[in-house]
């Protein structure tokens, strides 16, 4: 298994993986990743960025990530709550694992394999963010150590439940 920055040639099967995690959402009656988002321009950009990663295994993109490591305009308010710390940190975005693969311990190798890139470049706070009836996310984020910090709104006004992670 290999975890790697995803490349140009990898758009398609990162597209296809998004569309999964769309349809399964919606079917789950989870109104995150609708309205066309994330679309084929937010994931483009996240390659451009360097940003996007990928987990491969057998030649086969499984699983995506998106790591930031620029500060969240959305994450400067949060109510109900607080960050952990002040300290500069990485954001966890655009997490999914393809269908066939889920629910075998795929989104956890993603987390874990970001979090060491946050600490090879000296982060030592990991955020993230989902709705909140997204519960699988959220026992994701809880069993890797991720707090609940309180509620985030993104600039559509969409209500996100905060987590963040001390790291290193």
């Amino acid at each position: 298994m290999l975890f790697r920055k995803a490349e140009y040639r990898d758009f398609n099967e990162i597209m296809a993986i998004i569309k999964e995690a769309q349809v399964h959402l919606r079917e789950s009656g989870i109104d995150q990743w609708q309205n066309n988002y994330p679309n084929e321009e937010i994931v483009q950009e996240d390659i451009a960025r360097g940003n996007n990663y990928i987990l491969v295994e057998d030649g086969k993109v499984i699983g995506t990530v998106v790591l930031s490591f620029a500060e969240e305009e959305n994450y400067k308010k949060i109510y109900d709550g607080q960050w952990l710390c002040g300290l500069a940190y990485a954001v966890i975005h655009r997490i999914a694992v393809a269908r066939d693969f889920m629910g075998k311990g795929y989104g956890s190798i993603l987390l874990k394999e970001a979090e060491k890139l946050c600490i090879e470049r000296g982060f030592k706070s990991l955020r993230a963010d989902t709705h909140e009836d997204n519960k699988v996310m959220q026992r994701l984020l809880e069993n890797h150590g991720f707090q609940y910090c309180g509620i985030i709104y993104l600039e559509d006004g969409a209500k996100r439940i905060a987590y963040e992670k001390l790291i290193g």
